[in-house]
């Protein structure tokens, strides 16, 4: 059940304190209230909801979202978030509260709750809004239907313009760096925890052996060494996956006694899991070889794959892959996936959304060299797009007749890259400081409200920082002309009407 909310902007005046005083009318989160539409973002959130009457009404979206951006922008947990609503009034008048409040808003871990409520679209869908209000504040629907109407009248399509860059980045997750033996160690121990919760379930039986002990020493006795040889590494794997087979069978067995029903989820969940990382360690062991298809490298996290990226950092990262694209400074979420696959099928797609979202197609497409395909060329040059980079085949033999024409593109090309730098700025701005660098979320749709929470307050943070340099600048302008509003009239006194000393 969810009731809808008068989500209208609340005045100064009406938002009571009870120490007294006043809210500053240029505080950050008082700023930046006024630039989220919440009227809009309202009727999204209120579509999931049923209209019966029975049972707790929800929290209202602007608490919701609100929240999860208050939690992005500062870079806390849900505990701290909690804390930190309950002691600044400017977060409570952010999240729309009418009076100021000393208690937590709500539990923290309804946190939760909060970020399974937006998915990857909807989260899209508030940021394109949020965007457009940032690019054209002052158009109204009213006209962009008389927009519409004229451009269906005409039949012709706008010309191209902006420069739409694109790149594919890498959200890491929050786990260990996964290797074959570890896994297996880890599987193992899950595996004996289940045995001892289904041994309470059958008194007076002889507890299964599980060797334990034995497979532990075992473990340690090969991952304390600061170089294991690749001989060493096998036969320890070889040892864990008979030690797992044993304790599964052993868990099939008590399986038959219809033992399973005392299982928690989680619990027959990981079951799941162990059973398919056993299969894939085992055909990878029998095999000698180190690939498989929907490899598991977490069991905590099953559905995280390895992303290759080729980075001298690190080769290899382990989370969500990202496609996103920038356009004026402003950051989109065009594709999440947890396979690695290749960046350059979403090109045609994300042109499509900047059409979408702009009502036109790019002037040009700045991207790197794997996104060069022959297939992206020809939808670009189909619709007049100009893609950076080089042509396709043997660069042209400079002549005189060429020079110039050949020093051109050289510098085009230059700039496209210089232009190309920005989402690879946008992408360290992501990762240093709104935690893409270490995403914190466990499960997979969690996990994407974070990402695209991240870049929706990235978004928020540039048109924040745009106001605040246009009230500097104004009032350096205004500055300066006041000053020099001063010093003119001495200044025309002095050369239009000198003075003459008296004799």
């Amino acid at each position: 059940m969810y009731h809808k909310d008068n989500v209208k902007q609340l005045t100064f005046e009406n938002f009571y304190l009870p120490f007294g005083g006043k809210l500053r009318s240029d505080n950050r989160w008082v700023i930046l209230a006024k630039q989220i539409p919440w009227q809009q973002i309202e009727a999204q959130y209120a579509v999931q909801f049923s209209d019966h009457p029975a049972g707790r009404s929800a929290k209202p979206v602007r608490v919701a979202i609100g929240t999860l951006i208050i939690k992005e922008r500062l870079g806390t947990s849900d505990r701290e978030t909690a804390e930190q609503i309950a002691e600044n009034p400017y977060l409570q008048y952010f999240l729309g509260f009418s009076e100021y409040k000393d208690e937590l808003p709500f539990d923290p871990s309804l946190m939760t709750y909060f970020r399974k409520r937006f998915d990857v679209g909807t989260l899209n869908q508030i940021n394109d809004l949020i965007v457009k209000q940032a690019m054209d504040p002052e158009q109204d629907e009213a006209t962009e239907s008389a927009e519409k109407d004229d451009h269906d009248s005409d039949h012709t399509p706008p010309a191209n313009g902006g420069k739409l860059i694109v790149d594919a980045t890498c959200a890491p997750a929050d786990v260990a760096y996964p290797t074959d033996l570890n896994l297996l160690n880890d599987a193992r121990e899950k595996t004996e925890a289940i045995i001892d919760t289904l041994y309470t379930f059958r008194p007076g039986r002889k507890k299964p052996r599980t060797y334990r002990e034995k497979a532990r020493r075992e473990y340690l006795a090969v991952t304390k060494q600061r170089k294991s040889g690749y001989k060493k590494i096998r036969k320890a794997v070889g040892i864990q996956l008979r030690y797992l087979r044993r304790n599964l069978q052993t868990i099939d067995v008590m399986a038959s006694d219809g033992l399973f029903v005392h299982l928690s989820r989680r619990e027959y969940r990981s079951l799941l899991v162990i059973h398919e990382l056993y299969r894939q360690q085992q055909d990878m062991f029998d095999h000698r070889r180190h690939q498989i298809q929907d490899r598991i490298v977490s069991l905590a996290q099953p559905h995280l794959r390895p992303i290759v990226r080729g980075k001298a950092r690190c080769a290899v990262e382990f989370g969500a892959k990202v496609s996103a694209s920038l356009v004026d400074g402003f950051s989109f979420v065009d594709q999440i996936s947890w396979d690695n696959v290749n960046e350059s099928k979403d090109l045609i797609g994300q042109i499509e959304r900047y059409r979408e979202r702009f009502g036109r197609y790019p002037e040009s497409v700045h991207a790197d060299q794997i996104y060069r395909t022959r297939e992206n060329r020809s939808y670009c040059r189909d619709r007049g797009i100009r893609f950076s980079g080089p042509p396709l085949g043997r660069p042209r033999t400079e002549t005189p007749a060429n020079a110039d024409e050949l020093k051109h593109q050289k510098q085009q090309h230059r700039q496209d890259e210089i232009d190309r730098i920005a989402i690879e700025g946008k992408f360290g701005q992501g990762k240093r400081r709104f935690g893409l660098a270490r995403v914190m979320a466990k499960l997979a749709e969690t996990s994407e409200v974070v990402i695209g929470m991240a870049f929706l307050v990235m978004n928020l943070e540039k048109i924040l920082a745009g106001i605040f340099l246009w009230v500097f600048c104004s009032g350096r302008w205004l500055a300066q002309r006041l000053y020099r509003l001063q010093e003119m009239p001495s200044v025309l006194y002095k050369h239009t009407y000198p003075v003459t000393p008296l004799s």
